[in-house]
C-alpha cells in the first residue's frame, strides 16, 4: 500500500523538488555500475554513507549530508522520490524555494541524529533520502491533515485505488516507524526506522512557524484541515479495451 498522488495542487513550480529528484537519480546512476560488486560498493558506502560510530568520533562528518543522496537500489530510490514528488511541492509552495531546501536538509540532519542516538556505535552505513522526506511528510501532516491522498492497494492480484485523508495515511506510516523502531534491533541493519521517525518529528517542528503564522488551531478550524484552495479532482475513465464474450 503506497500513495500515488494527492488532491492538493501547488501554486508555484517546485523547482527544488525537481532538482532534488534529478540529483538523486544522477548520484545513483553514477555508482550504479558497481552495485553488483559488493566489495567496491562497501568501500563506496564507507566513504560517503553515514556511519554513526564514525560521526561520534568526529570523523566522516560529510556523511551526514552525502548519505541523503545515496540509495541501496532502484526500489529504494523510486519509492523515496515518489513520496517527495507527492508531498514536497506543497511544502515548497508554502515555504518558498530556499526555505524548503533548508527545511529538507535540516529534516535530513535531524533524521541522521535520531538514528545515531538509537545506535551511536554502529558502523553499518546508512543511506537514503527517506529521513529528509519523512520531515516533508511531517510538515505536510501539520499543514494539510485532511488533504485527500490516493492510495494504491495491492493484494496479490488485486489492484485498487482509494482515497484517504492525509492524517490517516501519514499517521499510520509514522506509527509503523515507531513500532518497528522499538521492535527491531538497530545493530542488525535493515530499514532505519528511527531515522524515519526522527525526520518526521523534526519536519513537524520546523513547519510549526508557518502553521502558527497561518493561525495555528484557528487555521485548522477555518479550513477544516483541508488545503485552503480548491482540491484537484481526478476522473477515472473506463478502459477502451473491448470486452470479448466467451463461448460456452
Amino acid at each position: 500500500m503506497f500513495p500515488i498522488r494527492d488532491h492538493n495542487p501547488s501554486g508555484r513550480t517546485p523547482y527544488v523538488v525537481y532538482t532534488l529528484i534529478i540529483l538523486n537519480f544522477i548520484v545513483f546512476l553514477s555508482y550504479q555500475p558497481i552495485m553488483s560488486d559488493n566489495y567496491r560498493l562497501t568501500l563506496f558506502f564507507h566513504d560517503w554513507a553515514l556511519l554513526p560510530g564514525e560521526v561520534m568520533e568526529g570523523r566522516r562528518l560529510h556523511g551526514l549530508v552525502t548519505s541523503m543522496f545515496l540509495h541501496g537500489g532502484w526500489m529504494h530510490l523510486l519509492g523515496n522520490m515518489l513520496f517527495l514528488w507527492i508531498f514536497g511541492d506543497n511544502l515548497e509552495d508554502e515555504m518558498g524555494h530556499l526555505g524548503f531546501l533548508l527545511f529538507y536538509l535540516l529534516s535530513g540532519l535531524g533524521a541522521d541524529f535520531a538514528q545515531i542516538a538509537a545506535d551511536p556505535d554502529s558502523l553499518i552505513p546508512m543511506v537514503g533520502a527517506s529521513g529528509a522526506i519523512a520531515g516533508v511528510m511531517g510538515g505536510y501532516l501539520l499543514l494539510f491533515p485532511k488533504a485527500r491522498v490516493d492510495i494504491l492497494l495491492i493484494l496479490i492480484i488485486i489492484f485498487r485505488i482509494f482515497t484517504v485523508p492525509a492524517w490517516v495515511m501519514l499517521g499510520l506510516w509514522f506509527g509503523l516507524q515507531l513500532f518497528n523502531g522499538v521492535a527491531s534491533d538497530p545493530e542488525a541493519g535493515g530499514v532505519a526506522h528511527w531515522a524515519h521517525a526522527g525526520g518526521f518529528v523534526i519536519g513537524t517542528v520546523l513547519a510549526l512557524p508557518i502553521w502558527l503564522k497561518r493561525g495555528g488551531p484557528r487555521y485548522w478550524k477555518t479550513t477544516h484541515g483541508h488545503p485552503p484552495h480548491p482540491e484537484t479532482k481526478y476522473r477515472l475513465t473506463q478502459s477502451s479495451v473491448p470486452r470479448v464474450r466467451r463461448r460456452r
